[in-house]
């Protein structure tokens, strides 16, 4: 792992491009969202810290999961949380909203959710294929 002299941030790769700004409180982003917004994302915190070590990134326009690579991130709007998993390979599903192919192994669902009964075996199971993609466990021979 490289940390970032500048804002501290760790990453899988040296040098690696990002937007290199502070962290902002998590708070910050659930300040103008109703309270199941952020009752969905803390849900969904507690699924992934089921399956291991996670890192939260407060980032200025996103909330990221990350072990050695992003494989999660987030968006709270006033009403819902838009948001995606990175997965090795795609899968379909009525309830992505958007699924962008960024390389042979990393494959973008996007989706949104408005109550936490949406947090169901079948988001358990994206959650479950994205996270060994943030260990880059896909990448493994």
């Amino acid at each position: 792992m490289w940390t970032c002299p500048h804002c501290g941030r760790a990453f899988a790769n040296r040098n690696q491009t990002h937007s290199c700004r502070a962290l902002i409180d998590l708070d910050e982003h659930f300040s103008s969202s109703a309270p199941v917004v952020r009752d969905i994302f803390d849900r969904i915190v507690d699924e992934v810290n089921a399956l291991g070590p996670v890192t939260i990134l407060s980032e200025k326009t996103r909330i990221a999961l990350l072990t050695r690579m992003s494989f999660a991130a987030f968006v709270p709007r006033r009403d819902w949380l838009d948001g995606h998993v990175v997965l090795s390979e795609r899968l379909d599903s009525p309830r992505f909203t958007r699924v962008e192919t960024y390389s042979a192994h990393n494959v973008v669902h996007a989706f949104r959710l408005r109550e936490v009964a949406e947090i169901d075996n079948e988001f358990r199971d994206w959650l479950r294929r994205s996270y060994p993609v943030g260990n880059q466990e896909h990448l493994e021979s």
